[in-house]
């Protein structure tokens, strides 16, 4: 894979002076149309053997463009902030906008190969970490990202003529890094690893570019010259346009059964027994959330549901458990301009908590397959396309340790049609009740068959959603709380019994 960048290209200076001035302009067009038409961010990934030029090339690169439109970003040691999440939190963090470029030194990729070289994950690791990279770059694709791969390489000769003239040069030995004394150790781990990743994960989408990094000349106006094309073909394609084929729409029951119809609508709790029963569990919870094992594990919470299920005096009971400081309720609404300029699970993301912390979502990622699916806010393909990035993101959420509990509120139509006549009438209440809630009721068969597609596609083992009969706010209130605990518990189990065998 590495052969033809091992063959000595050069480029004289001649023609690189001659090439150059046309190359910049060109690039510096392209950037600026990039950064008006907004419609995708350019992610750039700089990784390969060091002294091959990958610092002096992103140097050139911010004098050739508009530095102001490029973020370059350095994934060294994990902080202990990141450290506290899961892994990929880190790199979302810092994706670029649409119309941005950003260069991203130690990413995923470099990360995953130095834990590879030096024996701190084995192969079937690396083979989950080259997984979760395919992953992230097709769904960043999908959503429209435009990804560069730059491997940087230098054949091992090279590599140690390069370490040798520069020690032998006191004007610029400085220039030797420990991490290139370490990389000459290493490389040939470094590089049969690397040609297992580069193999792996070049596609279509997201094609790996080997640069050979000897002659700087080279090197430069190859990288200008990919960035340009695949720059200018990007922006060329008409706005707007999907990616990959139609997908064929969800087939609906035949019978008009759901899953909902098998709830058991007329569940209730009289007062007494909600009483004994809420301070019961919120007592039970307030314990679970104060044990030691809970350092391990984070623990975020979904709420869904009909309009007026009473999704927020659940929350308000849960909450009531607690120290203040040990949660944070995050309300979704419609996204933000900065937000829409991101992935759709980006702002998601930035939410995530650390081991210990408590987050609950009041409308959460499932707003995807639901709301935007219904009003046509995202295409047929970006909701379809949606069951299966959600279900990757919970089993990261998971694989972190994070305990992801999420429910549907259900009640009836005629439950709702009451809870909305009661919020018009008491003035306390008024401020509960919009004119969407009433158009979205006139879609409530559509939305119960979204509700169904959502917990068919979605309530895995990894993240189960529970289904809660809310027609009776007691009932609803108790349950939610049970399911936490529940969920706690078992996460603690099986915690329990990990530490167990890695003792042995």
């Amino acid at each position: 894979m590495f052969e033809s960048a091992e063959i000595g290209h050069a480029i004289d200076k001649d023609t690189y002076d001659a090439e150059v001035p046309a190359l910049r302009e060109a690039l510096l067009e392209a950037q600026y149309e990039l950064q008006q038409q907004k419609r995708f961010p350019v992610i750039i990934l700089i990784n390969g053997i060091e002294g091959a030029g990958k610092g002096e090339t992103v140097k050139l690169l911010n004098e050739w463009m508009d530095p102001r439109l490029i973020e370059v970003r350095t994934f060294d040691q994990q902080t202990d902030e990141e450290l506290a999440r899961p892994p990929a939190w880190r790199y979302w963090r810092q994706l670029p906008a649409k119309g941005r470029m950003g260069v991203f030194f130690g990413n995923w990729y470099s990360q995953m190969l130095q834990s590879r070289v030096h024996g701190q994950i084995k192969d079937a690791r690396l083979d989950q970490a080259i997984a979760g990279a395919e992953r992230l770059e097709k769904m960043l694709c999908d959503e429209g990202a435009l990804i560069f791969k730059f491997w940087f390489h230098l054949s091992k000769k090279q590599m140690k003529a390069r370490l040798k003239a520069l020690a032998d040069d006191p004007l610029h030995s400085w220039r030797i890094s420990p991490l290139d004394w370490q990389q000459s150790e290493t490389y040939d781990k470094f590089v049969h690893f690397g040609e297992r990743v580069l193999r792996r994960t070049s596609r279509d989408y997201a094609p790996w570019h080997v640069i050979e990094g000897v002659d700087a000349h080279y090197r430069g106006l190859t990288v200008g010259k990919i960035l340009l094309e695949g720059l200018q073909n990007a922006l060329k394609l008409p706005k707007g346009k999907a990616s990959g084929m139609n997908p064929a729409p969800l087939p609906s029951a035949v019978d008009q059964m759901s899953l909902l119809n098998s709830l058991d609508m007329t569940l209730r709790l009289d007062k007494d027994d909600y009483e004994e029963q809420l301070i019961t569990e919120q007592a039970r919870f307030s314990g679970l959330m104060r044990d030691k094992r809970m350092r391990k594990h984070a623990l975020v919470t979904v709420f869904e549901g009909n309009d007026a299920a009473g999704k927020g005096g659940a929350i308000r009971r849960v909450a009531a458990a607690l120290d203040p400081r040990q949660y944070h309720i995050v309300p979704i609404a419609a996204p933000t301009e900065d937000e829409r300029a991101q992935p759709y699970l980006w702002r998601f993301w930035q939410k995530i908590p650390a081991r210990g912390k408590f987050t609950v979502f009041d409308r959460s990622w499932y707003g995807r397959v639901l709301v935007e699916r219904i009003e046509g806010f995202c295409t047929t393909a970006d909701w379809m396309r949606a069951y299966g990035e959600i279900n990757d993101f919970e089993e990261q959420l998971r694989d972190a340790g994070v305990i992801v509990v999420k429910f549907w509120l259900a009640i009836d139509k005629q439950t709702q049609l009451e809870r909305f006549q009661a919020r018009e009438e008491i003035p306390f209440k008024r401020f509960k009740i919009t004119e969407d809630d009433w158009r979205n009721r006139d879609k409530w068969d559509d939305y119960r068959a979204a509700v169904g597609d959502m917990v068919d596609r979605t309530s895995t083992e990894v993240s189960p959603w529970t289904l809660v009969e809310a027609n009776d706010k007691r009932w609803a209130r108790v349950k939610v709380l049970r399911t936490i605990n529940v969920a706690l518990e078992e996460a603690f189990e099986k915690s329990d019994k990990h530490d167990k065998k890695k003792k042995k």
